[in-house]
């Protein structure tokens, strides 16, 4: 865990939520009240997040004690609870929101990496997110992906580079891209990967002409297209399946041997587990 960016993120998530103060507690509870609460799990999944509530708990009010029963990572069913928090009641209802919107996204972006990897057991394939995520929450996101057993990809702009579609069509075709990104790492220094879209077969022999680069993205190719760039690639460079690829049909990519299949999925539109904090 980021400790720094962490801490950033929760103070700018509090800030945005008690404005000048929480002032349906203030008005109807009496300072000095204390309470106990308990984040109960209402879905099956794979539980993510509980490292972040600390985090958040502490922030809020670092008096608060949390006893822990559940671990980013696990398995968890409905009535499971994953710790109980004690305290100033003001602090923990402040706290509440931010801890189950964090959670609950970060939990159901977990439990979906996490069936799509099992169903990919069988095969050397490993499965990506991608930088399709929500703007401030990226860091979670990316995170919850790891918990579910995903990998990421490139965390932003700045950690790989990665030509695309457009790259090569503003820089004027694959060569220029490919020449003048290794220029580019000459020049500065930098020790970042080359990563390189390709749309159809005529592109990857063009590249498998250059070279220089580190991955290839196989982007938006039909299955049997797929297989066939596989072969040709032939284990020279690191493969990546992106493009249309959903849960439903992961593993008929994987099954045509690529190394890597990149998902937005993952993080754009998953479906958040169901949690709930409740006093006791």
């Amino acid at each position: 865990m980021d400790k720094k960016l962490i801490d950033l993120f929760i103070k700018n998530a509090i800030a945005e939520d008690v404005g000048d103060g929480d002032h349906t507690s203030l008005s109807t509870i009496p300072q000095g009240t204390q309470g106990k609460a308990k984040l109960i799990v209402k879905e099956k999944g794979i539980l993510a997040g509980v490292e972040l509530a600390l985090e958040i708990f502490n922030q809020v009010d670092s008096s608060l004690e949390v006893e822990t029963f559940l671990h980013d990572g696990q398995e968890v069913n409905p009535g499971d609870i994953a710790f109980t928090v004690h305290g100033s009641t003001h602090a923990i209802l402040l706290a509440e929101r931010l801890v189950l919107n964090c959670m609950q996204r970060m939990s159901g972006i977990a439990t979906k990496t996490n069936r799509i990897v099992k169903s990919l057991a069988e095969y050397n394939t490993k499965v990506l997110d991608t930088r399709k995520t929500t703007p401030g929450l990226r860091y979670l996101e990316k995170w919850a992906v790891r918990i579910g057993g995903g990998v990421n990809h490139r965390i932003g702009l700045y950690d790989m580079i990665l030509i695309k579609d457009n790259h090569v069509d503003y820089a004027g075709g694959i060569a220029n891209a490919i020449h003048q990104a290794n220029a580019y790492l000459k020049d500065t220094g930098k020790q970042l990967q080359i990563e390189i879209e390709v749309r159809n077969i005529q592109e990857l022999e063009e590249v498998l002409a250059i070279g220089k680069v580190n991955r290839i993205m196989l982007d938006n190719f039909e299955l049997p297209l797929l297989k066939q760039a596989v072969q040709l690639i032939n284990g020279r460079f690191v493969t990546e399946a992106s493009g249309g690829i959903v849960e439903e049909n992961v593993a008929d990519y994987a099954a045509c041997g690529v190394d890597y299949i990149s998902m937005g999925a993952l993080t754009h539109s998953v479906k958040s587990l169901d949690l709930s904090l409740k006093a006791f």
